[in-house]
């Protein structure tokens, strides 16, 4: 019978401080941790499930959660494991290195050894693989279809095996032997995995040891709850219940599955699995940090709040009302609120722990399901360096951002408005806002450079005001000129008649659209939405008036 140990064996590639990548053991990752910049995954979605299911509770088991911000703070000051924490470390993975071993004839990782379906069928390992082909889940463009058999080496099965915890699609599951609920030889009304029913939010640090105490919850001793590899052994009977703690929640077994490893003359490969229903979560919410809620207006529904799924297409700094938002909204609002995570973290800045100039890395992972979540369409992934101190309201960041990510959307808005005004001044009706693509999307996509390198000056300026009121008035400026860049053909495309213009309804009332007015309305828009850069520009016409009336 084959072994693998994912405490010794390699199996997770990181990238290390000096840019070289390693393909490193479970053991040698923890201990290293302090050496590592971040985990390298074959698809973004795979490093929060890494976190989760393994690296963050082994930590929590072998030495606890923190305790207090003393013991945080002690900790992240070390910038890495002692000797004492790493013998901690290899003692707890020691006494459960069974439990580790992801082809173990009783107890293999994340599995239940003996599941099986009635016929003893199983089905190719694309199943677990989320870029494969796989019954209606094609991607575009696939190499490979259904039939192609897809060998894993045992550390590309593993790294499958827990996003396949996490992020599983929805919908039928084959029927396993021994359980109760399974009729004509399968399972319906499986959920996708937890993580898909989250927006998934994970704050990054300098190293990978930094990562992990920033993803650390301090003060939740009393909930840490109980890892898979702690608890009874698994068999095919699940249930639908709440989990006992923090540790049970990041390891939960949202599915039964089996890997069916073989030799080859490659070595050891799986190229058969079996996957069934698992556990079915209820009652998560007030042990979960990695995502961002949205609170219903008057909260009518019976649901407190419910996790802030991200939206395909749309990139993290248009949602930083909600990542900023750290105190839970009135009871009569519908609002947001970021995650624990990042409301901790705004409390170690404001204790001195985390300065204002920390680089912190902000990353949102998703998965955009389609049809009943039974296939999935598209993998969501975005980073942002996110300054620490925009996480107060009553600071200077958290304003200039949160006006620059408002101002962006008016631009677009601006944009999309100009189109139409143009479009009515020949006699076309405004491209419908769900059809066709309106070109303040353009503008979006030409602002989003401009506002990821001001939320890295922002976060270097830290305190400085007049840092800030300079990079601020450099934003307006640069995102005038990028937005007239995008208008400019919107005007080039326009006929002749358009300066004549063409009389139209709009909200009841008839107006004249005209190529003119339609420019005259755009460009006071503009000095509306970026009022420095409108004053900037007159200032520089002021002098270069009065230099020609000195020249006279």
């Amino acid at each position: 019978m084959p072994t693998f140990s994912l405490i010794h064996e390699p199996w997770l590639w990181v990238r290390l401080r000096g840019g070289e990548r390693e393909l490193l053991s479970l053991i040698d990752v923890l201990w290293c941790s302090h050496e590592i910049d971040d985990l390298i995954v074959e698809l973004p979605t795979q490093k929060p499930a890494i976190l989760r299911q393994v690296l963050l509770p082994v930590l929590a088991g072998a030495l606890g959660l923190p305790a207090d911000h003393k013991q945080w703070v002690r900790r992240f000051t070390a910038g890495r494991f002692t000797d004492a924490e790493r013998d901690q470390i290899h003692h707890y993975l020691d006494e459960r290195q069974e439990r580790f071993d992801l082809f173990h004839p009783q107890t293999p990782f994340a599995q239940v050894a003996d599941l099986r379906s009635a016929k003893g069928e199983t089905k190719g390992t694309a199943l677990i693989v989320a870029t494969a082909a796989q019954g209606n889940n094609v991607p575009l463009f696939a190499s490979r279809t259904e039939g192609d058999p897809l060998p894993l080496t045992p550390a590309q099965a593993a790294r499958w095996l827990i996003h396949t915890h996490c992020w599983d699609t929805a919908a039928i599951k084959t029927g396993a032997v021994g359980d109760p609920q399974v009729k004509s030889g399968k399972t319906v009304g499986n959920p996708t995995g937890p993580l898909g029913q989250l927006g998934v939010v994970t704050p990054g640090g300098r190293t990978l040891f930094e990562t992990l105490l920033l993803n650390s919850p301090i003060g939740s001793a009393a909930i840490a709850g109980t890892a898979h590899w702690e608890r009874p052994i698994a068999g095919p009977t699940w249930q639908m219940r709440a989990p006992d703690g923090l540790l049970d929640l990041w390891t939960w077994q949202a599915r039964r599955i089996r890997l069916f490893p073989e030799e080859t003359p490659e070595g050891i490969r799986v190229s058969r699995v079996l996957v069934a229903a698992g556990d079915r979560l209820a009652g998560f919410e007030d042990l979960e940090w990695h995502t961002a809620w949205t609170y219903p207006k008057a909260r009518r529904t019976g649901t407190v709040r419910r996790p802030r799924r991200h939206v395909p297409g749309k990139a993290i700094w248009r949602g930083l009302d909600a990542l900023l938002t750290l105190e839970p909204p009135p009871q009569d609002e519908d609002a947001y609120q970021t995650s624990r995570l990042l409301i901790q973290l705004a409390d170690l800045q404001e204790h001195g722990t985390i300065t204002g100039d920390y680089p912190l890395q902000l990353e949102t992972f998703g998965i955009a399901y389609g049809t009943q979540s039974a296939v999935i369409e598209d993998v969501l992934h975005d980073a942002i360096p996110l300054p620490v101190a925009a996480l107060h309201t009553d600071s200077d960041a958290y304003l200039l951002l949160l006006e620059a990510s408002q101002q962006a959307e008016n631009l677009a808005r601006a944009v999309n408005g100009l189109s139409a005004d143009l479009r009515r001044a020949v006699g076309a009706d405004p491209i419908p806002w769900d059809k066709g693509q309106r070109p303040g999307e353009l503008v979006l996509h030409a602002l989003d450079p401009l506002i990821r390198r001001l939320l890295a000056g922002v976060r270097h300026a830290g305190d400085d005001i007049a840092v800030l009121q300079r990079g601020q008035l450099a934003w307006e400026k640069a995102a005038y000129r990028e937005t007239r860049q995008v208008a400019e053909p919107l005007f080039a495309a326009v006929p002749a008649s358009a300066f004549i213009g063409r009389e139209a309804k709009q909200g009841g009332k008839t107006a004249t659209y005209s190529l003119g007015s339609a420019e005259r309305d755009f460009r006071r828009r503009l000095n509306q939405i970026l009022p420095r850069a409108a004053e900037d520009r007159a200032e520089v016409n002021r002098s270069q008036a009065a230099d020609l009336t000195s020249e006279g």
